[in-house]
């Protein structure tokens, strides 16, 4: 029986799609077609695959152009073979390959060869694939992925406004540690409206600055003959500030109206050190709100990149380093397993003061991370709530530790004696 495969080689403006009879000894045969990438021609690429009786696709993730071909195909080729009468476990699959595991030897590469080598890996399961959440979740990775973009954009413009006031002889960053808080907001939205009185200036920051009215007037003493041309920059760049911070608000709103129905899973995640509800909307973002793609711990480990690594060769392991994956779940993990070991009396704590002599920060906060992973993977798989055990474990373990060297040392013939600790008095 006839079992087709297509393999779709994307480009911006240009699809290569081959199709093969994977069910048939010997050679495979391809039938190629060159397609556009306009909605219309996208459309008529999924009736010519649901004419031609098309099993599984698999293309190739360029950059953002397979977006459009995947969305297509789902819509209108995928459904209509899985509804079908007799469609069995694999009919109307995608798949996503990586780039890097279909390419092909220097200097052959060429557009219907490189689909017809997807095909061919597909089959012979060489081909590194891409986990494709469905179209809810991805709308999720859009905005989620968007505000951390913004919240970027955010950071670069405080870097800029450093370098302008230090180009313009403000030494205000030397006083006051945030550039985007509300003290040197007051400050520079002064300036650039035109004040040149340095003690006026000074009056308007925050009593919880560490500095004298006499160290702002310094800092802020070529105000008084400050040249046009950086007051108008001032007044862009607290204007582009204002255009950011209402861009992020409207993101939180939008994520927020998104994940209503998963309130209880961004809950319980945020009560886990180090992570937040903005930390919790974008782990949920990547792996879902149950994390039911992945069968295991390990597996979601595997896929973010957090685990041990294996480099063997002829029974000697080379190297331990952690895979590629996601890199956003990644850069998540990693900055809650940095704020985790920070809380004071939680298990990341004692682990990481456990491990950090031993391995080094940057080792101890990657095991640290992994450990996250799989607590993130049993809170949203098994709807559990974290419960914190640190300074009850360490009790324990004292305990356990006092306990086990009474029994050495009876053993060599000491008399010990349990003294229990009393409360002292009020």
């Amino acid at each position: 029986m006839a079992y087709r495969i297509a393999g779709v080689d994307v480009h911006k403006k240009m699809l290569a799609v081959v199709i093969a009879d994977v069910a048939v000894d010997g050679e495979f045969q391809f039938e190629r077609r060159r397609v556009g990438t306009s909605p219309t021609q996208l459309r008529a690429l999924a009736e010519w695959l649901v004419e031609r009786e098309v099993e599984e696709v698999v293309m190739e993730s360029t950059a953002q152009y397979w977006r459009p071909v995947w969305e297509t195909l789902e819509r209108l080729w995928q459904r209509c073979r899985r509804t079908r009468e007799g469609a069995g476990p694999m009919s109307g699959m995608l798949h996503l390959a990586q780039a890097q595991s279909n390419r092909g030897a220097r200097g052959r590469k060429k557009d219907f060869p490189d689909a017809e080598r997807l095909v061919k890996r597909l089959v012979a399961q060489e081909l590194t694939l891409s986990f494709v959440p469905d179209t809810e979740q991805r709308l999720w990775r859009t905005v989620i992925r968007r505000k951390w973009q913004v919240t970027r954009n955010r950071v670069q413009l405080q870097n800029r406004r450093e370098c302008l006031l230090e180009e313009a002889q403000l030494k205000l960053s030397s006083l006051v540690s945030d550039l985007l808080g509300a003290s040197a907001r007051r400050m520079l939205q002064a300036i650039a409206d035109g004040e040149t009185n340095p003690a006026t200036l000074a009056a308007l920051g925050s009593r919880r600055l560490h500095a004298t009215p006499d160290e702002f007037c310094d800092a802020l003493g070529a105000c008084t003959d400050l040249h046009p041309v950086y007051r108008r920059l001032l007044t862009l760049t607290l204007e582009e500030l204002r255009v950011i911070e209402d861009h992020l608000a409207q993101l939180d709103h939008e994520m927020a109206r998104l994940l209503a129905a998963y309130q209880p899973a961004v809950q319980r995640l945020a009560e886990v050190p180090g992570l937040g509800v903005d930390s919790a909307q974008q782990i949920i973002a990547e792996v879902g709100a149950a994390a039911a793609t992945f069968p295991s711990p390990k597996h979601l480990a595997s896929w973010v990149g957090v685990c041990p690594g294996e480099e063997e060769s002829a029974g000697v392991s080379y190297s331990h380093r952690s895979p590629n994956g996601n890199r956003q779940m990644k850069r998540v993990l990693n900055q809650a397993a940095n704020a985790a070991v920070k809380t004071k009396g939680s298990i990341f704590e004692l682990v990481y003061r456990r491990l950090v002599p031993r391995l080094g920060h940057a080792q101890a906060i990657g095991a640290i991370a992994h450990r996250l992973c799989r607590l993130i993977w049993k809170i949203l798989h098994d709807g559990v709530r974290y419960e914190e055990r640190g300074g009850e474990r360490q009790k324990q373990q004292v305990r356990a530790r006092a306990t086990r060297m009474i029994r050495q040392l009876r053993s060599l013939g000491y008399r010990v004696e349990l003294v229990l600790p009393t409360d002292s008095p009020a």
